[in-house]
């Protein structure tokens, strides 16, 4: 199970390497970069459209919100460039664009 867990951290972090490429890149339109950015900042911004008090719902929002809107991003960037952002994630992911 802490494998499992280590696994899971490991392509969280590959994944957000891969989104910070392709934010970079040129040929992402500028809808996918605005989509991305909102995600990012509902998960910092401290209020969200549904409060968390509420029981389940107030947490489901969180759950449903932002991998919609890095789910729809990513339909917009060409599939050409995020394969060549991952590929580049994958050779060394530490290295900037």
């Amino acid at each position: 199970m802490l494998d499992r867990l280590r696994e899971l951290g490991r392509s969280a972090k590959r994944e957000l390497a891969v989104y910070r490429r392709v934010l970079q890149d040129g040929r992402t339109p500028w809808a996918a970069k605005a989509l991305l950015a909102l995600a990012v900042g509902y998960l910092l911004l401290p209020f969200d459209l549904i409060p968390d008090f509420l029981p389940v719902v107030g947490q489901l929002d969180d759950l449903v919100i932002v991998p919609g809107l890095v789910l729809l991003a990513l339909k917009l960037i060409p599939g050409d460039v995020i394969d060549e952002c991952r590929a580049a994630v994958a050779v060394d992911p530490r290295r900037e664009t």
